[in-house]
């Protein structure tokens, strides 16, 4: 059992309920977990009984038919609650024999971090390394994230520090928003602590983009701007959106991880892309999107198969929104539309829908010659329409396909003649 916990316990004056004991080692149980007999253990010791080839439940000796261990959290919340009521006051000498809990150790943390007068870096990094770390209980992890004032404190030194103490807080406010085992209350209050002057943290996240010493770093600050733009008040969103350094750092993040070899890196395209179908969201930032290379960002993650491609067709179903981003979509024809016809029934119905509304976009409702050959000549074109109409699709992408097929139907010399409708029809977006 964890040593903290241990003298902690045999310094209390209370008698220790038994089902907080572990069946094997007796102590109180600081990370319990249950097999599927419905037998709870201390992580450890149950470990221990596993890794030594057993496939029998110690406490029943029923052979195991799955040895998963599954966290027992609402037994682990049990025992928090009790040690909280029932443990020794600071004063006592069982009490100054544990050192801090993970709460007052955050606590001391944080006064450092906060201190004008300190280096914020060595402190925020314990913070970013403990949250990251897989061998340290979820319990403590959440300690440390609902500790007071943590979020607020570490995003103003995101806000206000150099760049090196603005990486190091990237990391440990994206430990906290992007992991399964924090509560959603920590999430939360990490962004509205950047949303309380999105500008301002939009600018450092960008500075981060822009100059992270590594890779992880940068898809951090992606995965923080994204949460930026997701809770952000309308009017602090579209700053955050139109910020063109902030925009420009994502189009490159999409970019090869490595510029000789020309790869991209699936965790940076996924962040990046994931992060720019936010900014369309903002029709305002559409056209400096296109402007700064996301049409181009968009097709190259297609092209290369780097990651699920339903981002990437919905931020090139957005930039046909505007006539900037038609212009860039109709200029690389030839590479832009074989590559949504591609990717049209790899990308799940809402991903499959974005690309019929591409296609109709600058093929039906603009009537662009480029693209309406670059359709044509797409070899299973006509299938994946039929095939879209066949499923589970919305109205308005069966409508838009059924028009499409007109393109599909005919070939590369005739296909204007053979598209054209009477029927009028509003812009999907």
């Amino acid at each position: 059992m964890n040593g903290r916990l241990s003298a902690e316990y045999r310094g209390l004056e209370v008698k220790v309920p038994n089902l907080f004991r572990c069946p094997i080692s007796l102590d109180v149980m600081h990370s319990p977990v249950s097999l599927c007999t419905g037998v709870t253990y201390e992580r450890a010791s149950i470990q221990r009984w596993l890794d030594s080839g057993n496939t029998t439940c110690p406490a029943t000796m029923l052979t195991l038919p799955s040895t998963d261990l599954v966290p027992n959290l609402t037994l682990r919340r049990l025992i928090a609650l009790w040690a909280s009521t029932a443990a020794p006051s600071s004063s006592s000498p069982a009490a100054s024999a544990v050192g801090p809990t993970p709460a007052a150790a955050a606590a001391e943390l944080l006064r450092r971090i906060a201190d004008p007068g300190a280096d914020p870096c060595p402190p925020l990094r314990k913070l970013a390394a403990f949250l990251s770390d897989d061998d340290v209980d979820e319990f403590d992890k959440n300690a440390l994230a609902r500790a007071g004032g943590a979020a607020e404190t570490v995003a103003f030194v995101l806000r206000r520090a150099d760049r090196e103490a603005a990486e190091a807080a990237v990391r440990v406010l994206a430990a906290i928003a992007a992991s399964d085992c924090i509560e959603e209350e920590s999430k939360r209050r990490v962004a509205a602590a950047l949303a309380a002057d999105a500008p301002s943290a939009a600018a450092s996240l960008a500075r981060v983009l822009r100059s992270g010493t590594s890779l992880e770093a940068r898809v951090d600050a992606a995965r923080l701007v994204e949460s930026l733009l997701r809770n952000a008040a309308p009017g602090a969103r579209a700053a955050v959106a139109e910020s063109e350094d902030l925009v420009r750092e994502l189009v490159r993040l999409v970019g090869p991880a490595d510029e000789k070899k020309g790869s991209l890196d699936g965790q940076a395209v996924a962040a990046g892309m994931s992060c720019l179908a936010a900014v369309a969201a903002t029709r305002r930032a559409r056209a400096a999107m296109v402007r700064l290379g996301a049409v181009a960002a968009a097709v190259r993650v297609l092209e290369a198969d780097a990651g699920p491609p339903g981002q990437a067709l919905r931020v090139l179903e957005a930039t046909v929104g505007c006539a900037e981003g038609r212009a860039a979509v109709c200029e690389s024809a030839l590479s832009v539309v074989p590559a949504v016809v591609s990717k049209m029934m790899k990308a799940g119905v809402g991903g499959a829908e974005a690309a019929v509304s591409v296609l109709w976009a600058v093929c039906h409702r603009y009537r662009d010659r480029r693209a309406v050959e670059a359709a044509a000549a797409c070899e299973g074109g006509l299938t994946k329409l039929l095939l879209l109409m066949q499923s589970g699709c919305s109205a308005a992408a069966r409508q838009m396909a059924s028009e499409l097929l007109k393109i599909f139907r005919v070939n590369g010399k005739s296909c204007v003649a053979g598209y054209d409708s009477k029927t009028s029809h509003i812009m999907p977006f």
